[in-house]
């Protein structure tokens, strides 16, 4: 009698060690910078449940998606720049 392959559970990958932004720079710079780090978290988070057009990513599921990922919810823009990067390369 063979014995029952299972699947192997996914592993995660290890999170990368964090660094301190670099001072000095104007204030502008960290929340744009912080803006695209979330919009990225969120793209990826879409394209891993399926959404691979823009035209699916509307605010609310960008918004719930921030919410499952534990994210604070996305503003306007920033879920504009969420539609803008799952369209890229289209």
């Amino acid at each position: 009698m063979a014995a029952a392959v299972l699947p192997l559970p996914m592993s995660l990958p290890m999170p990368l060690p964090k660094k301190p932004l670099p001072a000095g720079r104007p204030r502008e710079w960290y929340i744009a910078h912080n803006r695209r780090l979330k919009t990225m978290r969120l793209v990826i988070a879409l394209l891993d449940s399926g959404v691979y057009d823009p035209a699916q990513a509307g605010n609310g599921r960008i918004r719930a998606t921030a919410d499952l990922i534990g994210v604070h919810p996305p503003s306007d823009v920033t879920c504009r720049m969420v539609r803008a990067l799952l369209g890229y390369g289209r």
